[in-house]
């Protein structure tokens, strides 16, 4: 058994050009410009124009770097640092701080949740931009705002991962990334690395900026306005910005590729894909939009669901020619003597059990003859529209007292408007009985003994028809404030004590059916020559008598009025975070002054989800209900850190440096814990270096995963492992399980499965630890006139214990249908079968799985050149993986996918340019490796391996752009995204999750070639 197999969508959304900074490279002090009015930059050097957090260097230049909290004048690291300069991302084509983030290389080919995820359950809720590093899930991925915690935001009950999409993007001057744990340093989730956005402190003057990217297919357009102001004086500084971005959306009837979704199968090992797909009968090609098997979107319409008929497949009068879903026996869906049929569509045509309707399934017959594909589902969104709104003020006073101090605060202020747009079926049951049904399909029987909406009523019809589109939509307002003081104590010793609070307010919206609202429409008597409701309380309208226009999803507005509704829940967190922090040098040693930095902390967090009403009641028709998430925990924490500097200035010890920290957390509600780190670099001449670093990272579950409120919801019926149980290339294992329990062959799930999650808090849910390792080296020599280079390369090595992650309903129902031990296994207990009607009902919540494990290498290079007004430069990051696993169970075995679709084993960003005088040009590629060992993860038998298809080729993303200094207040910036436009790969269906053919994966580029353009002007 392996839970790697929940497998949620794995991710590299767009890519971004590069300017690392290496472990050896010196950082230059701050030169305060009074004039500047362009965006300040990071050269090939490192340099930077503002040290951490705003912060000014001291009288020495020394600055903070990320992972550390000790001043320094050089960037040396135990650890790598890569540096993004952010003006560099906007000639890149990159629109939010979001996109650069999730296309960093660290996060280039793992898991990113973007704006292609509106459709399905993600952290934060959905239109929420989280990070994971090294795939390790957004928990384990810490996210700094100027060096101190960005606070969880979002909608819904599991919030519980910063949301990119509040940060500001035109104010951020860099980003540092930190490629490993460092919960030593900052705390609780440090785990995976510590990404650290920068923003600009010295600006004087105003900036405009404006930037439009418009998709080649016509639509999808992302535009951005912002303006960035400062001032300085011989005591002050202040600098702000406000912006607004509005992204349009795209939908999959904007592209091609997702015009006709196939099950994308061979018809033996040597025939291409596509070739044994289901071919409808209407037009002779493939089956669009089929249904039945994970990634496949059809859904079933223009169907009723009847008592069980024993009958020809085609039930039509003597003479008249077959029609769409009429299927010869010799196509193959047995022959012409008895069918079980208990599923029909509206035909004026058909005879025989069912006048007026044809068979289009049930028993053994295969769903493909079914219409699954209603018009509306090309309305879903493959990107979701949303708009935002961000304001960043920042300044600081210098007292002239208090050890030369300086008091600074800070302000940050979101909204968030975004909405995903979807199609959804109405499937809902007319009552064993009811006048509203027709004559020739009162039958003697019911369809089913009971509704499970509508307890104690039996089913007459049931209708499966095409609701069309539904709206959600979430407003996320988020509020950052810090203020703070810093100065000196004498001896070099500086000291910085600040208060952080942070607010998210969310209401989040849904148009949905009410339940008692459908079942009191649905109970009626006769009123003249129609009908109205039994029960006329709340305007009541009765529900529309069943006809094949009702069947096809022709619905009266007034009953849709009545039945459907807007429901709305409120979600709000705060964390509030007091710190304090003293850092200098105790004494001198060979190397210079050893330094510390001792500090404690406190932080608070508060979770209150409340769903709305008519989710609390469970009255929300065929959606999931929950009831109120609400909790929480605070920690204290003390901390140190020591640099101690055995060597430097020597022959063969330039420098020698030992560090080490250790962080001490008391959770109140999971106790305390011990956290350490040691590392060190040891560069024998200046420009070649050895570094590592070993250390140990502590996570406390989060709020969500806690206090998650009871939810139900529900999954398709063709979930069940045994339905249709016996088809071809099934696995036999699962068959006897399924059997075991009293199924037949050709058993078919009728009902949806329940599923029930629940958070840990209850269930002996603990904190996860972790152990990190890297080791590594940087050679970086000057060429002098001829320029210099920049080479690394870097193994990293992550193990986490008893990790925190929920189990997926899918993956419980797999683990325990494909277990030989079925039954026998703790993981079965979480499933029950109703012995009654055969439906499934599914508990899963979040457990301590046993461990999780990634590995790998980071190469990165640069070579860069400048003479005069004429620069060039190229350069890459490239990551390579070893392993990457998780072990739900200590005795499972491991199963790594690094390789399998979405994993790939190589991914990287490579970008070069040059400039001459006021003009510059850059080209750069993202690539993601090819993966080609997904049949054997999954596990398929020899004879699907035939017929399925599940790997990819390499995937590369080209872009280049042209930039204009027409002077030094005004600047251009033309460029295309994706020039290229290389063809996106397909699978087949049944194990991920797709868009049309091609996998649910943010690496893709789904909207294709995008032309942007960028103006800035300064004031």
């Amino acid at each position: 058994m392996t839970l790697s197999r929940l497998a949620c969508a794995t991710a590299l959304a767009s890519s971004i050009v590069l300017l690392p900074s290496y472990a050896a490279a010196q950082v230059a002090p701050t030169k305060p410009d009074a004039e500047q009015v362009t965006p300040a930059t990071i050269d090939d050097e490192g340099k930077q124009t503002s040290a951490q957090g705003g912060e000014k260097p001291d009288s020495n230049g020394d600055i903070l770097v990320t992972g550390s909290r000790i001043r320094r004048n050089q960037f040396n690291t135990a650890d790598p640092v890569n540096i993004v300069s952010f003006d560099q991302a906007a000639q890149a084509g990159f629109t939010s701080t979001a996109q650069v983030l999730q296309s960093a290389a660290i996060s280039n080919g793992t898991a990113q949740i973007n704006n292609s995820y509106g459709g399905f359950v993600t952290a934060g809720g959905p239109g929420a931009n989280t990070l994971s590093l090294r795939g390790f899930g957004t928990s384990r991925s810490l996210v700094l705002l100027n060096g101190r915690r960005l606070a969880p935001s979002g909608s819904r009950g599991s919030v519980g991962s910063a949301d990119l999409n509040v940060l500001p993007n035109i104010m951020v001057d860099r980003i540092e990334i930190l490629n490993g744990g460092a919960s030593s340093i900052y705390g609780s989730d440090a785990i995976a690395g510590v990404v650290n956005v920068i923003t600009r402190s010295n600006f004087k003057g105003l900036l405009a900026d404006a930037q439009i990217n418009m998709p080649g297919i016509g639509t999808g357009k992302t535009e951005r306005y912002g303006l960035l102001f400062g001032t300085q004086g011989e005591r002050f500084r202040f600098t702000g910005s406000f912006e607004y971005s509005n992204r349009q959306a795209v939908a999959q009837s904007d592209v091609n590729f997702t015009r006709c979704q196939t099950s994308y199968r061979k018809a033996d090992a040597n025939s291409a894909p596509g070739t044994g797909d289901f071919i409808d009968p209407l037009t002779g090609q493939p089956k669009c939009y089929p249904t039945g098997v994970t990634g496949e979107g059809g859904v079933t319409i223009n169907t009723i669901g009847t008592p069980n008929f024993n009958g020809l497949l085609v039930d039509r009068a003597p003479g008249v020619p077959a029609g769409y879903g009429a299927l010869p026996t010799s196509a193959g869906y047995g022959a012409a003597s008895a069918q079980v049929c208990n599923r029909f569509r509206p035909d004026s045509t058909a005879a025989g059990a069912v006048a007026g309707f044809e068979c289009v399934g049930g028993g053994a017959l295969p769903l493909g003859i079914r219409d699954t594909y209603p018009n509306s589902l090309l309305a879903n969104e493959i990107v979701n529209p949303g708009q935002q709104y961000t304001g960043f003020l920042q300044g600081s006073y210098e007292l002239n007292a208090l050890g030369n101090a300086e008091i600074y605060a800070e302000l940050l202020v979101s909204r968030r408007k975004s909405e995903q747009n979807g199609n959804r079926q109405l499937s809902f049951d007319y009552p064993f009985g009811s006048p509203l049904i027709p004559a020739n399909l009162r039958f003697a029987t019911p369809a089913l003994a009971a509704q499970p909406t509508n307890p104690g009523v039996p089913v007459g019809i049931r209708v499966f028809a095409d609701y069309g589109i539904y709206n959600n939509r979430q407003k996320v307002d988020f509020v950052r404030a810090l203020g703070g003081i810093r100065g000196e104590i004498g001896g070099g010793f500086h000291y910085d004590a600040s208060v952080l609070r942070s607010w998210s307010d969310a209401d989040y919206t849904s148009d949905l059916v009410l339940t008692d609202k459908l079942n009191q429409s649905l109970d009626v008597v006769a009123s003249g020559t129609g009908f109205v409701c039994r029960n006329t309380a709340n305007g009541c309208v009765a529900a529309p008598a069943l006809t094949p226009a009702v069947v096809g999803g022709q619905f009266p507005a007034s009953w849709i009025g009545f039945i459907a509704e807007p429901v709305t829940g409120k979600t709000s967190f705060r964390e509030t975070i007091v710190s304090a922090v003293v850092d200098g040098p105790l004494f001198n040693i060979w190397g210079g002054p050893v330094q510390i930095a001792i500090g404690a902390e406190y932080r608070k967090q508060d979770l209150n989800d409340t769903p709305s009403l008519e989710s609390q009641r469970g009255n929300v028709y065929n959606f999931t209900s929950s009831t109120i998430t609400k909790g929480s925990d605070n920690v204290k924490e003390v901390f140190g850190e020591i640099e101690v500097p055995i060597l430097r200035n020597r022959p063969f010890f330039e420098d020698l440096t030992l560090k080490a920290s250790a962080r001490y957390t008391d959770y109140a509600s999971y106790g305390s814990q011990t956290t350490y780190k040691v590392g060190g670099i040891y560069s024998p001449v200046r420009w070649l270096s050895a570094r590592g670093s070993y250390g140990t990272s502590y996570r406390a579950p989060g709020l969500f995963e806690q206090y998650l409120g009871a939810t139900s919801g529900f999954l398709a019926a063709s979930g069940d492992p045994c339905n249709n149980l016996g088809a071809a290339g099934q696995n036999p294992v699962r068959v006897k399980n399924c059997q075991s329990e009293g199924l037949a062959t050709g058993f078919v799930q009728t009902n949806s499965i329940t599923s029930l999650q629940r958070g840990g808090a209850d269930s002996g849910l603990k904190s996860e630890d972790s152990v990190a390792w890297t080791a590594g080296g940087v050679f970086q020599p000057s060429f002098g006139d001829w320029g210099k280079l920049s080479l690394s390369a870097d193994y990293f090595n992550i193990k986490v214990n008893g990790g925190v992650s929920q189990l997926g309903t899918g993956t419980i129902l797999q683990q325990c249908y494909d277990d030989p031990d079925f039954r026998a296994e703790s993981i079965c207990a979480l499933v029950v079968r109703n012995p009654a009607n055969q439906a499934l009902t599914v508990t899963t919540g979040f457990v301590n799985i046993a461990t999780s494990r990634v590995t790998g290498w980071d190469f990165n290079a640069r070579y860069s050149v400048r003479r005069g007004e004429t620069s060039f430069d190229i350069g890459g990051q490239v990551t390579r993986f070893g392993q990457r696993y998780t072990q739900l169970l200590p005795t499972d075995p491991i199963e790594n996918n690094i390789g399998t679709l979405n994993n790939p084993r190589w991914s990287g960003v490579f970008d070069g340019g040059f400039g001459v005088d006021k003009f510059s040009f850059r080209y750069s590629v993202e690539w993601v490796g090819g993966t080609y060992s997904s049949a054997d993860y999954i596990g398929l038998t020899e004879a699907a391996r035939a017929t399925y298809v599940f790997e990819a080729k390499d995937y590369f993303i080209h872009s280049t752009s042209v930039r204009w200094r027409l002077s030094d207040k005004y600047q251009f910036t033309f460029g295309v995204r994706n020039l290229l436009e290389q063809k996106l790969p397909q699978i087949s269906s049944g194990a991920y999750n797709r868009i049309g053919n091609v996998p649910l994966y943010s690496a893709y580029d789904y909207v294709g070639r995008t032309f942007f353009a960028n103006v800035r002007a300064g004031f």
